[in-house]
């Protein structure tokens, strides 16, 4: 089917991930309890099932993953948006 590591949206978002987690690194441990490890695994999903739907043997199981993949992106767009009205970001 397809090798994940040539997209370019596995490339991104990998990135992404550690672009994430060097954010959160700097919230306080009252913050880190709960929205940072929502955030981290919002991430991680990302890649994750960009990756997994190159395994899948149709290209409706392959587009499925990326529709999987695009909800935690909205996932860790909405948290940021929280991490910012809670002061957490700038």
């Amino acid at each position: 089917m397809h090798n994940f590591k040539e997209l370019i949206v596995w490339q991104k978002s990998r990135k992404f991930v550690k672009q994430i987690y060097n954010l959160v690194k700097n919230f306080t441990d009252d913050e880190k309890s709960a929205l940072t490890l929502q955030m981290k695994k919002a991430a991680i999903s990302i890649p994750s099932n960009v990756a997994e739907g190159t395994g899948r043997r149709t290209d409706k199981n392959f587009i499925r993953s990326l529709d999987v993949a695009n909800g935690s992106a909205y996932e860790l767009q909405t948290q940021l948006y929280l991490s910012y009205d809670l002061g957490f970001i700038s």
